[in-house]
Parts: C-alpha cells; sequence; structure tokens
C-alpha cells in the first residue's frame, strides 16, 4: 500500500445517502488492550481504526502505560508499534526491559518526522501504534517549530486519516499545560475520537486514568493504578488502599463515601485548624475544592460559632486522591472541627452530605452506592441528612439535619456556640 507522506488529500469518499434504518451497522467489537482496567474504561478495548489521546503530565506515567499496551497487543498475538519522538531507542529498551515488555511482535521506530512515523505505520502494518509524543511530532511540510499549533493540527490529521484508511488503532500520547488541559490546538482533542486523561501525584504510587470523551461507549468511568518499580499495576480496591495508612485515633480525620464517574470508593479527610499569627489566616488545600472548603468554613462559622475566621486552616485528602465534589462538605466540616476541639471521630463512621448556604445537610447523588461501599469495608456508622436512603444491612444511619446537629452527633460541637443563630 503506497505510502500517504507528501501531506496530498486522499481521494474524496463518495457520500452516503439513503435511509438511516438501512445502514448496515455491524462493527467489529472493540480489542483488547492486555491492560484489564483499561478494557474495562474503554467498554471492552480499542476499536480498529479509532485514535486515542492520552493526555497528562510529565513523568505522569503516559509512556509507560501505552508501553504496557503494546506490549498485551503483542503478547495478545498482534503487531503492535512504538513511535518514540522524545526518547532514545536505549531508553526505551531499558523501560520496556524494566515492564518486562520485549515482546517479538513489539517494533519500535524512533523518529521525529511524520512522514517516517506514517512510513513505519504502512510498511509495519501493525494492529495497534503508539506516537510517543504528538507534541514533539513535526511535518517537514509545516511552518512552525514541533508542537506549535500548526505542527499539531497537521500531525494530528494525518494520523487519523491513516488510521481510519488502514484500520490501525493509534493512541497519541499528549502533555498538558499548568492548569491541567492538554497543551496545543482544541481541534487535538475534537478530530480523535477518545480522550483519556491521566492524572496523579508523582510523589504518590496512585494514578487514576479517565475517559472524558469516548465515542464508542460512555465517559465517567475511571481506571485505578499503582506505579511500581515494574510498571503501573490495576488497584482493584481502592477504598482500601487510600486508608491502608490511616491512624483512626487521632482528631481531625474522617472518612468520606465519594464517588469518581460511576465508582463509589473511600478516602480520608484530614483537617488541621491552629490559632494564626498572621492578618490573614492561611487556607491551604490539597485534594479538595478550594471554593468548597471556603462555602464549608463560612458556613460552619455562621451557624454552629466555630471561630475558624481567626485560624489557620489545612484540609488534605489522604494518599495523593482527589475529592472535588460536594459529598466532601461534611467531611471537611467534621475534621476541622475535630482539630480545633481535640476530639477523634469515631473509626467505623464514615459521612456523605453537602453543606448550604444555611448550615443544612444535602443528600448527593448516588448515595445509596457510598454506602455499600461503607459497608463493604466494615463501617458500622454513616453520618447523612435526612432524606438519604437507607443504608444496607449491617450499617447504621445517622441522621443530621444540619451541620450543628452533625458536630453535636460526633462530639465536635465548639463551647462558645451557644447564641449563635441555628440553620432551621
Amino acid at each position: 500500500m503506497p505510502s500517504n507522506t507528501t501531506g496530498a488529500s486522499l481521494p474524496a469518499a463518495r457520500p452516503v445517502v439513503g435511509p438511516i434504518a438501512a445502514s448496515d451497522l455491524a462493527v467489529e467489537p472493540p480489542r483488547s488492550t492486555g491492560v484489564r482496567e483499561l478494557d474495562r474504561l474503554l467498554d471492552g478495548g480499542l476499536v480498529d481504526g479509532s485514535v486515542t489521546l492520552v493526555g497528562g503530565e510529565p513523568g505522569i506515567g503516559k509512556s509507560t502505560l501505552l508501553l504496557q499496551v503494546l506490549a498485551g497487543v503483542a503478547a495478545g498475538g498482534r503487531p503492535s508499534l512504538l513511535v518514540s519522538a522524545e526518547e532514545s531507542a536505549d531508553q526505551v529498551r531499558s523501560r520496556a526491559d524494566r515492564l518486562g515488555a520485549l515482546r517479538p511482535r513489539l517494533s519500535l521506530c524512533i523518529t521525529t518526522d511524520l512522514a517516517d512515523c506514517l512510513s513505519a505505520i504502512e510498511s509495519q502494518e501493525p494492529a495497534v501504534v503508539v506516537v510517543d509524543s504528538i507534541q514533539t511530532l513535526a511535518a517537514a511540510d509545516q511552518s512552525g517549530a514541533p508542537g506549535s499549533v500548526a505542527q499539531v493540527r497537521e500531525c494530528a490529521h494525518r494520523l487519523v486519516e491513516v488510521a481510519k484508511r488502514t484500520g490501525t488503532s493509534v493512541l497519541v500520547a499528549g502533555h498538558v499545560t499548568k492548569d491541567g488541559s492538554l497543551a496545543g490546538p482544541r481541534v487535538l482533542e475534537h478530530v480523535v475520537d477518545t480522550v483519556l486523561a491521566f492524572e496523579g501525584d508523582r510523589h504518590h504510587a496512585l494514578r487514576l486514568l479517565r475517559a472524558t470523551k469516548h465515542r464508542f461507549g460512555a465517559t465517567g468511568e475511571v481506571a485505578v493504578f499503582e506505579m511500581t518499580d515494574s510498571g503501573l499495576r490495576v488497584v482493584d480496591d481502592p477504598s482500601s488502599m487510600f486508608l491502608a495508612d490511616r491512624r483512626p485515633d487521632v482528631a481531625g480525620s474522617v472518612v468520606v463515601g465519594s464517588i469518581d464517574g460511576n465508582r463509589p470508593f473511600l478516602a480520608e479527610v484530614q483537617g488541621l485548624a491552629v490559632p494564626s499569627g498572621l492578618a490573614q489566616p492561611r487556607r491551604t488545600t490539597q485534594g479538595v475544592d478550594p471554593a468548597r472548603v471556603a462555602l464549608v468554613l463560612a458556613a460552619a462559622q455562621r451557624w454552629t460559632g466555630v471561630p475558624f475566621g481567626h485560624l489557620d486552616v489545612w484540609v488534605s485528602v489522604a494518599g495523593g486522591v482527589k475529592v472535588i465534589e460536594p459529598g466532601a462538605d461534611l467531611a471537611i466540616a467534621i475534621a476541622l472541627a475535630s482539630s480545633l476541639s481535640g476530639t477523634a471521630v469515631s473509626p467505623t463512621l464514615v459521612t456523605c452530605a453537602e453543606v448550604g448556604l444555611a448550615g443544612e445537610l444535602r443528600q448527593v447523588a448516588h448515595t445509596r452506592r457510598r454506602l455499600v461501599e461503607a459497608q463493604r469495608c466494615g463501617f458500622i456508622e454513616a453520618l447523612v441528612p435526612l432524606s438519604a436512603p437507607d443504608p444496607p444491612p449491617g450499617l447504621t444511619a445517622v441522621r443530621a439535619a444540619s451541620l450543628s446537629e452533625a458536630l453535636t452527633a460526633v462530639g465536635c460541637r465548639a463551647s462558645d456556640d451557644r447564641d449563635v443563630p441555628r440553620s432551621a
């Protein structure tokens, strides 16, 4: 098959016009990537001719994941190809050896030239190809340095073109900017079939992979991995991993029942509140939404009298996991009140509730699924709003209408809040 490396467009396909009911809907099923958790995220695996963009910060593990995918595909008997535009052959070989990814059907192409990349795809005819990364690939007939808007746009379009024409599944690694968005033009996300966001803290072993766009299935799912010396390992029980180092007898620690996509998990929210010597007290957060923390602090001070206005406050989710959703509100409030009062919360208690501006507690989405996960992990009490569904057998609901009632229930009420207005 001739290589399309000159940039010339292929002959336009003839338009298909007719009743939608007469269209042939038979499609090839997805093919396994060899990585079980990734297959679950992609509803079975990679579709032939699809283009998947994997975005993440440099050093987060994109290259490791993609090399494991290629090794899995090759181990299954299908040829795969790695086009590396960032690392030398020795560097790639060293990583493959460490990951146990040396496979006879896994080929390597070291180039920064798009024409060479497309030529290798045409000649090798791989089932799956990885391009690492698109920001370092360049087309000779385009102006601008690698990573520029023009270069990224052109490389993306030609990779999509060759994928659709040859039926090759293409995975493209892409870097992200400081604010977490994919670097390069927005067209990069529009032209691909699937966008996967690789998240994590390089100082922790946890890695999360979520589908933000997927033309062949649902989005909202999340895959959980642990970075080890031998590569990424699937985490089958994230809750146990997140709570493994928890000290249940320490004030300022609360377990929250959270959900990411469609996956429930438990995490430890830690709070620290101490008197401040600054005119503007510190507000430091990690793993939680700073705006939600500000709301919780204001509601707690207004409706319970806990004097957060003159305190330095730190709020963190242990283990490097993120809980960016309203379900963590109550856990944040209790963790800080517990730290301030010095009263440890019951180690068998889990919380999940949103705090409103009037200090009321509100039910959050998928409360029942969160409680089922808590019961599975051995918790026996759940502090929830009045409207929350009944918990599963073995888990007792402790219901509260307001933040004030919730702090009273866990024994973390401030001593000077008797005359402060309460929510109804």
